[in-house]
């Protein structure tokens, strides 16, 4: 059983990190962003198919999850072929970057998940987006320990969907938080460090969360890069107060609309895979 909190002091230059993250296209977008960074290190990646249960979520949401996860698993990433397009890849075009193909694993905390874990020796865990809750035999695993990337200021908004919360409590600014896990909790761990953005009103939830992961990936990448280099991360507790959020009723969908904000926007995420994922013909298709 894991017992308190390590110093999360690093070795010089290789490591060999574990990533998990979920399948959806903020994650996919953060990895684009990440994974050619971290070359040099052996790589292995895992992914939550989804984050909590969809099943007793409105349409409202059901939308939102189509247009961040399906649209692209179903239809954008089996458009791209990387000898040909010059954008960004989907899941399975990261292979090339990690030491084996990537896989689905929901069950992180299983006895063969573990195991699988074990084999490969991670000497440090890196979440962004995982959708299950680590426990304290894969914790204990890496000697260097486990960082997660939180799309939200911590402590203000722990849990699911942080910057939907920060929008309906009237925030103008939204960020991320780099932070260690160091048991079964849910984003309570120390503050590696943080970023901070102002709110786009312009934009949807789904396109203000987006923009959160070039600036958000920059400081996991330095953090990797410290202690990498044998550096100890200095490291704050969180402050009191802020709360667990998980997602929101239909009550509060109503409230975030009547303050004038969207989910989602079509236009906007077609953009967004023209901009970064299709080139040439294969934008065509999404005309």
């Amino acid at each position: 059983m894991y017992q308190g909190k390590r110093q999360l002091h690093g070795h010089a230059n290789f490591m060999k990190i574990l990533l998990l993250a979920n399948s959806d296209l903020a994650s996919n977008y953060a990895l684009n962003l990440l994974l050619p960074r971290l070359q040099g290190h052996e790589l292995k990646l895992l992914l939550s198919s989804s984050v909590g249960s969809s099943s007793q979520h409105g349409p409202e949401l059901q939308a939102l999850k189509f247009f961040e996860q399906q649209l692209f698993s179903e239809l954008v990433f089996p458009l791209l072929c990387e000898t040909s397009a010059p954008g960004m890849t989907g899941f399975d075009g990261f292979s090339r970057l990690l030491s084996e193909p990537v896989s689905i694993e929901n069950n992180i905390n299983s006895t063969a998940s573990l195991a699988r874990v074990t084999s490969f020796s991670p000497e440090l865990i890196v979440s962004i987006r995982y959708g299950g809750i680590l426990k304290d035999p894969l914790i204990a695993m890496p000697k260097m320990g486990v960082i997660n990337l939180h799309s939200g200021r911590l402590p203000h908004y722990r849990g699911v969907m942080a910057s939907f919360w920060a929008m309906l409590s009237g925030d103008e600014a939204l960020g991320t938080t780099l932070h260690t896990i160091d048991d079964g909790s849910i984003d309570t761990g120390r503050v590696i460090a943080s970023t901070s953005a102002v709110l786009d009103r312009e934009k949807s939830y789904l396109g203000n969360v987006l923009d959160l992961y070039e600036s958000g990936v920059e400081i996991l990448v330095q953090a990797i890069a410290a202690l990498a280099s044998g550096e100890t991360l200095s490291c704050i507790e969180q402050q009191q107060g802020g709360s667990y959020y998980s997602f929101p009723s239909a009550q509060d969908l109503e409230r975030f609309t009547a303050m004038g904000y969207v989910l989602y926007s079509p236009q906007e995420v077609l953009a967004f895979a023209r901009e970064h994922y299709l080139g040439g013909q294969q934008a065509a298709v999404l005309q």
